[in-house]
């Protein structure tokens, strides 16, 4: 794997262990590196800001950023830069959360030296191939923001992900099924992500937060004096959405008169405003989500079956967390990163009885409920704690078995 080019490769090390930090720079060095070590993800940003960052291996858990977040931050200075994660954390096996934030591989300490030598040079060469396909001529900064993450490597995920993958690049309708907390809005931003529409923008509406009014106007926009209060004209979410992706949440709660119109947008993509008469087009890939059995609602005649044909070109049924206990381990760690942050602790590990009563409960409110109870357990430890024990638990967890 030495480098023979005239510019060597420059790789950014991070990590909070210094005997690590030296063993990697060592180990790059002789492979003909430029070699940069920080030794937390504040120190970390400063290099990645003054210097061209072409790999990165960073440590999962530091004292001030997790290492997802080093990446995602990294990217936003240098995208094309090949990030590895490594941790010590014994009880995650998978690369799912690294990868699906930007990561080309995810190892666990204690690394071989040549394990972690063929997967720098794998990174590489895959780099250097994207680095050759022709890009798009507009650039966009609409990613600036790090993405939510995913998490999770069941198999029902794993399907979910080949899911994504294969509709992502399409401009057909997805309606994400799933109980309320499974993360149906992650999904509709990751087929967005992974679309030809990424750089455009990607538009959210909550069907079930709106009245009937507001909601027609929301969608499709207003004319001036459209009714009372409309001083001028406004642009729906349609329309912001043109060429971009448009997020209907809660679909099952649009009203009859709305899903009139909107099934008139499915089939001609042109609709006029509030109030207007002029068609107004657009190029919009709509994604739909719900929480309602829309088959029983068609039924009950309380949804429209044309409609829902054309909303269920693709389905994409999200898990509830409680047929997924196996993605807990990665969740807990990913949501400990997350809080540990945020609050200034240091929860490096799980009690084996917490871990069991996570994975014993429930979980009526999924993933969005769990989260809830992670944050509490990390609110409530003392700045010193470094493990996620029982008594941090609420009290429905604690007591469910």
């Amino acid at each position: 794997m030495r480098q023979s080019n005239p510019t060597p490769a420059t790789m950014l090390v991070v990590d909070d262990q210094p005997n690590i930090r030296r063993m990697l720079e060592a180990l790059f060095t002789r492979e003909g590196f430029t070699v940069l070590t920080a030794e937390n993800g504040k120190r970390a940003l400063e290099l990645a800001a003054t210097h061209p960052i072409d790999v990165l291996i960073s440590d999962l858990i530091m004292p001030d950023f997790t290492g997802v977040e080093v990446l995602q931050k990294v990217k936003q200075l240098h995208p094309d830069c090949c990030a590895i994660i490594v941790t010590a954390y014994g009880t995650i096996k998978s690369a799912v959360e690294a990868t699906h934030c930007g990561a080309y591989d995810y190892l666990q300490k204690p690394f071989d030296m040549d394990e972690i030598k063929r997967v720098v040079k794998k990174g590489l060469e895959q780099r250097q191939a994207a680095q050759a396909t022709p890009k798009p001529a507009l650039a966009s900064t609409r990613h600036a923001t790090p993405r939510p993450c995913m998490v999770g490597s069941s198999p029902k995920m794993q399907e979910v992900y080949q899911l994504i993958e294969r509709a992502a690049r399409s401009r057909a309708t997805v309606l994400i099924r799933g109980e309320s907390g499974t993360g149906k809005e992650l999904v509709a931003r990751e087929l967005h992500n992974r679309s030809p529409r990424s750089d455009k923008a990607f538009i959210a509406v909550s069907c079930a937060a709106l009245p009937e009014t507001l909601l027609e106007s929301e969608l499709f926009g207003h004319e001036k004096n459209a009714f009372t209060g409309a001083v001028s004209a406004r642009q729906g979410r349609f329309e912001l959405a043109n060429q971009g992706t448009l997020f209907l949440d809660e679909i099952g709660d649009i009203p009859p008169p709305v899903q009139i119109k909107l099934l008139r947008v499915l089939q001609e993509w042109e609709f006029e405003r509030v109030g207007g008469t002029k068609p107004i087009k657009v190029d919009v890939r709509l994604i739909a989500a719900t929480n309602k059995d829309l088959e029983k609602a068609v039924a009950d005649e309380k949804f429209r079956q044309d409609l829902y044909y054309r909303l269920n070109i693709i389905a994409i049924t999200l898990p509830p967390l409680r047929e997924r206990i196996e993605d807990i381990p990665l969740l807990v760690e990913h949501f400990l990163q997350k809080y540990n942050a945020q609050n200034a602790r240091h929860i490096a590990t799980v009690h084996e009885e917490t871990l069991r009563l996570l994975q014993a409960y429930p979980w009526p409110g999924n993933v969005r409920e769990l989260e809830n109870a992670i944050e509490r357990g990390v609110v409530l430890s003392d700045p010193g704690t470094t493990v996620l024990t029982p008594d941090l638990l609420p009290d429905p967890v604690r007591n469910a078995s």
